[in-house]
């Protein structure tokens, strides 16, 4: 009887076929893949782009979480009962806006046009809003047009 003998562990076996059995349970390596130069090069430039998208993603989103240079101004504007009502379709509207940066969202605005510039809602219609954008203040007091930040603070007393 010939006898085999596993060269790795040095175990003895009757067959051929017992060794090869053995040899790909215990000992199995698989067979090494050659990758390509350009393979390489294609997958090098593809973790490049990913990474750059990745980290230009965080700068943005890090960068908008950032305190915008009017928070304050416009959170004492809200406080003090101040709300713009205006209109998405109204340039004027749109530089109000603008003037207050990322700050805006601390602003109460009142959006006034139905979709599709189909007409007014009815909280502008009850509250009489005939121009856009309208400011209306704390003790009632209403200006329509659009006005300059500095106007703003020296009407609601907030510091700019």
């Amino acid at each position: 009887m010939v006898e085999y003998k596993c060269s790795e562990c040095d175990k003895d076996f009757n067959s051929q076929e017992a060794l090869k059995m053995h040899n790909d349970s215990k000992h199995y390596k698989a067979p090494r893949k050659s990758i390509s130069k350009k393979q390489m090069k294609t997958w090098g430039i593809f973790v490049v782009i990913v990474l750059v998208v990745v980290g230009g993603f965080y700068v943005w989103n890090l960068n908008d979480q950032r305190p915008g240079k009017y928070d304050d101004f416009a959170q004492c504007l809200t406080d003090s009962g101040a709300k713009e009502y205006g209109a998405y379709w109204c340039g004027n509207c749109q530089q109000q806006k603008a003037l207050f940066g990322k700050s805006f969202k601390n602003v109460t605005y009142i959006e006034c046009s139905l979709p599709n510039n189909a007409g007014q809602n009815q909280i502008c219609k009850d509250a009489g809003i005939e121009a856009y954008p309208t400011w209306e203040f704390g003790d009632g007091e209403r200006i329509t047009g659009l006005l300059s930040l500095e106007r703003l603070a020296s009407i609601t007393g907030c510091e700019l």
